[in-house]
């Protein structure tokens, strides 16, 4: 579903990815894992059509995102770390909007948003305004709305960040379902290394723009001889704190105009 080859992304002097390679399989959950910086956003905006690579090639169900981008945006939903939905308008509203931009007819879009709505858990609220709802709440929708128009890879950057527990594990639970039953190909980030041990099938682990590592998480902590997955991050990536690049993350106001193109 996704092929990356020798990728990267220069912004000034920095870096941000430096030459990757790696392919996500059709109905796979494959979990991108890296420090803050480390290059794991960028990827997904040169994935998402949001930025044009420096160097390299990527693939998305066949398709350049550079070269086909309308297309290839039809193929995706996306969940960024930072919200987008209209909190003055309800879920039902959110919904219905996502709907229309990507041309889905509207008996189609009503169905699938009663069913999305449903399978989330956010029927009860579905006229009730987005501004009402719990942090929980918002994420759930947001996935929910990036899969109304039937996408074949549904991208997670940070989906459950500030999230409690319980969120968490019910987010994750509706993703895990509707990968099994309708073979969603799912991209994730996080910085939770539980949820990428109990969800992702393969997992990549980038710092300072490399691929350094790629396996299942069995295979990593076998590779890097540990007990847990956090220990065989913290092995390949090291202890030190790391601050997130100012140069490499552009604005959203950046992304919001090519978006719009």
């Amino acid at each position: 579903m996704i092929q990356v080859k020798n990728l990267s992304k220069q912004f000034g002097e920095l870096k941000a990815v430096d030459d990757i390679s790696f392919n996500v399989q059709r109905g796979e959950i494959f979990a991108f894992l890296g420090p803050n910086g480390a290059g794991k956003t960028t990827t997904i905006k040169m994935l998402t059509t949001l930025l044009r690579p420096t160097s390299g090639t990527l693939e998305l169900d066949g398709l350049d995102p550079t070269v086909n981008r309308d297309e290839v945006r039809k193929r995706f939903g996306v969940v960024f770390q930072d919200p987008s939905l209209d909190q003055d308008l309800t879920a039902w509203e959110n919904m219905e909007i996502h709907g229309v931009l990507y041309g889905v007819a509207r008996k189609e879009r009503h169905e699938r948003a009663t069913t999305l709505l449903q399978l989330f858990e956010l029927w009860d609220r579905r006229d009730a305004l987005v501004k009402t709802f719990s942090g929980g709440m918002r994420r759930r929708l947001e996935i929910a709305r990036g899969l109304l128009h039937t996408p074949k890879v549904l991208f997670l950057d940070e989906p459950t960040l500030g999230l409690d527990p319980q969120s968490r594990n019910q987010m994750w639970t509706h993703v895990k379902s509707l990968n099994e039953s309708d073979q969603v190909t799912v991209f994730l980030t996080t910085h939770y290394m539980d949820e990428a041990d109990r969800v992702a099938h393969r997992i990549a682990v980038i710092d300072h723009g490399h691929v350094v590592a790629i396996g299942s998480s069995r295979e990593l902590k076998e590779q890097r001889k540990t007990e847990s997955l956090e220990d065989a991050f913290l092995a390949l990536t090291g202890t030190s704190i790391r601050d997130e690049s100012a140069t490499a993350a552009d604005s959203m106001r950046q992304i919001a105009r090519m978006w719009r193109r």
